[in-house]
């Protein structure tokens, strides 16, 4: 029995480890990608071989590696007047809301972790655990700019998921099944059959999906919980060393994970574009990160190119245009799809 249960422990943290490495590994690309994409955008270079201690080699490669290097070696400052238990829990929750969705993400036709029966409810449930931690985060820091921040997110976060949601039904009204694998099996045969150009208002959803995503992961322009300018920097105002760094790994583990739920909802996940050709089981991971890797450049491209949103017009956007706008949409997939199959 003690061997058995040592053998079930290991089956446990084997896959934990493995899939914390992604997402550690993840962090360090995206960081990456993103300075270069911002100096793309701005006519820079972007790191170029720059290093403390630890040269950061060509074209900066290591530039990541040696900023994580210098978190780990950072003072960890816990404010005196802190709740210390919820202050050190708090960015573990959100890191943690991050990482479980990875498991029913699907990369390729063999690449996932857990194929759910209710896998695409189960990535946008587990994915609303964040805003437990960044509420923790705000109010045990005992600073008001990071309780506002937190009340800000909490807020922004609840309300995007109503509209992402309601999009997601659309999928499922198409494809017939909540499992992940299924959805994109049912996009299978080429761009035309992908669920994003099956009639109009599925194109629609795409959009509301994409940009109420963008708001959840509280990316520019909807970086309202941590304006600068307005709340110093939001709800981890007061954190420092590599505790800062865990809200900075679940955000690029979020724009991985809705990335890749985009991609397999809308944009046929795995499959080729081409029906027929560079289809086979070695191209499917290449499909599907190539959409995932082109979405994560959209959420970056987003942020160098449009200023943040007011308070009230990031709400208004969500209650007013955006929620409507997703209930109209079920309504026309419905009578759509009844007329023209």
């Amino acid at each position: 029995m003690e061997g058995s249960g040592t053998l079930l422990v290991i089956a446990i943290l084997i896959p934990c480890l493995v899939l914390f490495l992604v997402v550690a590994v993840n962090a360090i690309v995206m960081v990456y990608a993103e300075r270069k994409v911002s100096a793309f955008m701005q006519d820079r270079v972007g790191p170029m071989g720059q290093g403390v201690g630890l040269h950061a080699g060509k074209w900066g490669l290591l530039q990541t590696v040696a900023d994580a290097l210098k978190l780990l070696t950072k003072e960890d400052i816990i404010p005196e007047k802190a709740d210390r238990f919820l202050f050190i829990l708090a960015p573990f929750v959100i890191f943690i809301g991050a990482f479980v969705t990875i498991i029913a993400v699907p990369f390729g036709e063999t690449v996932i972790v857990a194929d759910f029966n209710i896998g695409i409810f189960y990535i946008l449930a587990m994915g609303s655990l964040g805003v437990i931690g960044i509420i923790l985060a705000g109010w045990s820091s005992n600073n008001k700019w990071s309780l506002y921040g937190g009340m800000r997110s909490a807020a922004q976060i609840v309300s995007y998921e109503i509209p992402a949601g309601l999009s997601i039904i659309v999928i499922i009204m198409l494809a017939g099944t909540l499992s992940m694998q299924g959805i994109i099996e049912y996009q299978a045969g080429g761009m035309g059959n992908w669920i994003i150009f099956a009639n109009p208002f599925t194109f629609i959803a795409f959009f509301i999906f994409f940009i109420s995503v963008i708001a959840e992961t509280n990316r520019t322009p909807f970086d309202i919980p941590e304006a600068e300018s307005e709340l110093v920097g939001g709800f981890h105002t007061e954190y420092s060393g590599m505790r800062w760094s865990f809200f900075f790994l679940s955000e690029y583990a979020s724009m991985l994970v809705v990335s890749a739920v985009a991609s397999a909802g809308f944009l046929g996940g795995w499959h080729s574009p081409i029906p027929g050709y560079f289809d086979s089981n070695g191209w499917g991971v290449f499909w599907m990160m190539s959409k995932i890797v082109f979405l994560i450049f959209v959420m970056m491209w987003f942020r160098w190119t449009f200023p943040r949103l007011r308070v009230d017009q990031l709400m208004n956007i969500c209650w007013k245009v955006f929620l409507p706008m997703s209930l109209i949409n079920i309504f026309g997939v419905g009578i759509w799809t009844l007329f023209f199959g």
